[in-house]
């Protein structure tokens, strides 16, 4: 009976040392599958911050692209605004002119004949003139250039009067009349100051109307003829545009 006791004891001892050592696999299965259930957690997190930067750089390269744009659009508005003080300026300057040489003007009838013709069509340049930069009567000013023109095919104001009419029928997107009167300084006066904004004006209606060879033609040239000109840098955005 005590060999039987003993017997029992034993195996009862063994059962409770046995126990422990059956449940280590599950233990170290779990463990696994805690480390893997941790590097997937780990990996999700890292491709969500990658979407998360691939997200705010394309957020930045479209906020550099709109500043980009924004930064053209000035350059274009401020080159606008440096053609119309150089404009002024040249205005001014053409009526002091006249001014010393009215003061100077003191010879016989033939003299005084030739000076009222010019204070006539100096007036009546000055008066288109006023309605465009003054008083922006661009409905008005066309009228006053096509007559002064029609009245001065001689004058010394011609091409700046063929320019400011092309400019008014653009403004209008009347690309018909702008391109005679812009290809009129283009082609019959090589000298004109205006000639290169002429020239690129000649450029953009070709691009809208869908001609983009002409376009780009007119482009290049404005760039070889007056490479260092406010309309060089101009032209050369047209062409990138273009591409």
């Amino acid at each position: 009976m005590k060999c039987k006791t003993n017997t029992i004891k034993s195996w009862l001892k063994y059962s409770a040392l046995a126990l422990p050592l059956a449940t280590l696999p599950a233990i170290a299965q779990e463990s696994v599958e805690a480390r893997v259930d941790r590097l997937e957690r780990a990996f999700e997190a890292r491709q969500e911050g990658q979407v998360r930067m691939l997200q705010q750089l394309q957020q930045l390269q479209q906020e550099i692209s709109e500043l980009r744009g924004i930064t053209e659009d000035h350059a274009n508005q401020l080159a606008q605004i440096l053609d119309r003080q150089r404009d002024l300026y040249q205005e001014i300057d053409r009526r002091i002119s006249e001014a010393r040489l009215a003061g100077a003007a003191v010879g016989g009838a033939v003299n005084s004949a030739v000076a009222n013709s010019s204070v006539d069509e100096g007036e009546a340049y000055d008066r288109a003139i006023r309605l465009v930069l003054e008083e922006r009567r661009y409905d008005l000013a066309i009228p006053e250039f096509e007559a002064f023109i029609a009245a001065n095919p001689d004058s010394s104001y011609l091409s700046n009067a063929h320019y400011w009419l092309g400019q008014l029928h653009f403004a209008q997107e009347n690309y018909a009349d702008a391109k005679v009167n812009f290809q009129k300084v283009v082609s019959d006066f090589p000298d004109s100051t205006k000639r290169a904004d002429c020239m690129l004006k000649l450029g953009i209606i070709a691009a809208t109307e869908g001609n983009a060879e002409q376009a780009r033609s007119l482009f290049e040239q404005v760039r070889q003829e007056y490479p260092d000109s406010t309309e060089a840098g101009m032209a050369a955005r047209q062409l990138e545009s273009l591409r």
